[in-house]
């Protein structure tokens, strides 16, 4: 099987979305100079779920009355936002912008373990297996022997940001699971909804009420990271599946963390050891090899036969 074809504009499309969320790193790591980062995820949910929805309702776009779907919302919202925003933006606190974004390129690796466990068609085949274990190679060099060697608060940030990639990866396969047919902007403002309902309590229970930021840059962080780096990013993100196929939409994730590391360098002086550039080199490579490009699919049956 080969890759599907990719037009020039998907390319484009694709590289702007890799621009957008490589930025989003930058602007979670400016709102979090300001505010607790309970309540930088609140506003990130709650802003973006707002204007998802004006867009359902400006399409006119179905909404679906079951309890059941309702249900599987606030699931995937648990999943694929409150659990990943909240520990990555913990994990922030203590990790650079770059690092963050590199972890967060191994969602793959953990979306090809976990569909694989659970749906028949997803069977770790001998190229995924390979693939898993030079991108697991990549993270743990992107980690750094220090970290193994002598656990510490970093240590732990950096453990967060991957728990953030596992909760990604289970939210991937619970979509599939339970949210089949559904026009995926629906899904999108439903889970955000479900986001929404969840932490704001949560947010105000640990970090009391809202705060209102003093900092312009604070604004400018949660403008940029719930306007344009969720709502509008799942929009673009649809449009990019729907062009170029969801195994070619994989590459914004390599195309991620050169611009969250670029702009980590020039805004916040940011510096990545050497180890977390080789990791994320590795990293790339394993992505690769499971998205069939290194190791053709066709050609590693024939080598297996």
């Amino acid at each position: 099987m080969t890759q599907t074809s990719v037009s020039t504009r998907a390319w484009i499309e694709m590289g702007l979305l890799g621009a957008i969320w490589g930025a989003s790193f930058l602007a979670i790591k400016i709102g979090l100079d300001e505010l607790p980062f309970l309540t930088l995820v609140a506003h990130r949910v709650v802003w973006a779920c707002l204007i998802l929805w004006a867009y359902v309702l400006i399409k006119r776009l179905p909404v679906p009355g079951s309890w059941r779907i309702w249900g599987a919302f606030a699931a995937m919202g648990l999943l694929n936002n409150v659990i990943p925003f909240a520990l990555m933006a913990w994990g922030q606190q203590f990790i650079e912008t770059g690092l963050t974004s590199i972890f967060n390129a191994g969602t793959a690796i953990f979306g090809v373990l976990v569909a694989a466990a659970i749906f028949p068609d997803e069977r770790l085949t001998p190229r995924k297996a390979l693939g898993v274990a030079v991108a697991f190679l990549g993270v743990a060099v992107a980690i750094g022997l220090d970290s193994f060697r002598q656990f510490d608060i970093r240590s732990l940030a950096q453990l967060a940001v991957i728990g953030g990639t596992i909760s990604y990866a289970l939210a991937a396969s619970w979509a599939r699971k339970t949210m089949a047919g559904l026009s995926p902007q629906v899904s999108a403002a439903g889970m955000l909804t479900g986001a929404s309902v969840v932490i704001l309590p949560v947010a105000i229970w640990a970090d009391g009420a809202p705060q209102i930021p003093t900092l312009p840059g604070t604004y400018a962080a949660i403008i940029y990271f719930a306007v344009i780096g969720t709502a509008l990013a799942y929009l673009l993100y649809y449009r990019v599946i729907a062009m170029a196929g969801s195994g070619n939409a994989m590459i914004v994730t390599l195309l991620i963390p050169p611009v969250a590391i670029v702009l980590g360098a020039l805004i916040l002086d940011e510096r990545l050891a050497p180890s977390a550039f080789i990791g994320f080199g590795i990293l790339a490579l394993g992505l690769l090899i499971l998205d069939g490009r290194l190791i053709g699919k066709g050609v590693w049956r024939k080598r297996c036969a």
